[in-house]
This record gives C-alpha cells, structure tokens and sequence, in this order.
C-alpha cells in the first residue's frame, strides 16, 4: 500500500483538507461517491486518495453536475487512466518484443539488407541512374 492510500486521517482533519463541512463526507459516502477505510471500532479513516477524490467531487459539483453525474464522470477518468496504464505496459511489452527479434550482428560485418536476381547483361535497377533505360 503506498503512502497515498494509506488512511491516516478522521473525518474532521479530511473534511478541513478538502474543504468541506465533515456532514459533506458522510452525505457523500451514503451516496457511493466515496468509501472511507474503517478502524475496526468502526471510525472512518480517510487516505490521500480519498482527499483528492473529494476535491475532484467539489470540482464537478460546483459546475453544476449532480451526483450520479459525478459517479458516471469519476468511472470514465478511471477507466481511461486504467486504460492508459495498459497501453503503457503494452508499448513496453512491444518494444520488447521488437528487440528481442531484431537480429543480431555479431561478426561487425555488414548484413545484406535486400538480395536481387541480376540476368547477366542486365544492369540491376537499384543500380540505374535516372533518365537511363
């Protein structure tokens, strides 16, 4: 668990973080936007995270968006950041792949890119200047 989704802090010292009245936190919570870890008597604990997530909620809620709104809106920026985290691992798997399958020169000569059929008598068209025939 990192640091910032260790939850360190009661209700009253994260409502003053984010802002807010600490009644705001537990409407909030009843509603789903957001899930405070709990101590086991039973005290809700809230993390970093959970502080940047109430600041994100009184960012769309004051354009004018209303709860389920932010719901749907807070899914989609999980989604993309899940789905941004996979396109990063997959071009680090590709490059990978890429690498691994690139030949590899261990002599230091040099590795014919491209082989030809010549017809004796024929000069090869690579070797062609323009304008000849």
């Amino acid at each position: 668990m990192s640091d910032h989704d260790r939850a360190v802090y009661v209700i009253s010292v994260a409502a003053d973080l984010a802002g807010m009245h600490p009644q705001t936190l537990r409407i909030y919570e009843r509603r789903g936007l957001l899930q405070p870890a709990r101590t086991r008597g039973g005290d809700r604990r809230y993390s970093d995270a959970d502080i940047a997530r109430l600041r994100r909620i009184a960012e769309l809620t004051a354009e004018g968006m209303n709860v389920e709104g932010i719901r749907r809106v807070m899914a989609l920026e999980a989604e993309v950041r899940r789905l941004r985290d996979e396109v990063d691992r997959l071009r680090l798997l590709a490059a990978q792949a890429i690498s691994a399958a690139e030949p590899r020169n261990t002599s230091g000569g040099l590795v014919p890119l491209r082989q030809s059929v010549t017809v004796f008598g024929q000069v090869p068209p690579v070797l062609k200047r323009r304008g000849d025939s």
